[in-house]
């Protein structure tokens, strides 16, 4: 079993809420993008839900302020939320969310992209703060696995398992 980082603080904290996007284009292969601010920290675009918002309408707005498209149509919606703690390292007053959350509960979707590559824009105006993500990639639904941070590795392996059925039907054209 591998060892994965999680926190040692008190578990009083909550989760804060937010989606995840499992972005699929037409090969089967899915959008990952290098955080601004941890070179080499490779992810799927993820966000917040804000209060009393539908997660499907977050996925959405989430997708058009980190990637600067919503050029794209919901397949699946994991069956339930998925759920990380961050680190220790994360978990201090100037930390993440200053150390509001434990960690995140996700509610994941996997997305199919109806738009160009041309339509990606990681420096959209459509973000408030700076922009999240400095570089993108379309990879194996695989490959996200090894380029995640440790400790949302188990929420990734849940997405793989769940969301694998649909490369094959997405390359086959049946989706």
């Amino acid at each position: 079993m591998q060892q994965h980082e999680t926190t040692s603080m008190p578990s009083g904290l909550p989760y804060r809420k937010s989606v995840g996007l499992c972005l699929f284009n037409h090969d089967g292969l899915v959008f990952c993008a290098q955080r601004r601010q941890q070179r080499g920290a490779w992810q799927m675009p993820q966000g917040g839900i804000r209060k009393d918002e539908d997660p499907a309408v977050a996925l959405m707005r989430e997708m058009k302020e980190e990637i600067g498209t919503d050029k794209g149509r919901i397949l699946m919606r994991h069956p339930a939320p998925l759920r990380y703690e961050f680190p220790d390292y994360l978990q201090f007053e100037k930390g993440v969310f200053n150390g509001k959350y434990r960690g995140q509960e996700q509610i994941w979707f996997a997305v199919l992209f109806e738009g160009t590559d041309a339509d990606i824009n990681l420096t959209s105006s459509y973000e408030e703060e700076l922009p999240e993500f400095n570089a993108w990639r379309w990879v194996e639904l695989a490959q996200t696995l090894s380029l995640i941070v440790n400790f949302k590795r188990p929420v990734y392996e849940e997405v793989i398992k769940t969301f694998a059925p649909l490369v094959d039907k997405i390359r086959a054209g049946d989706i």
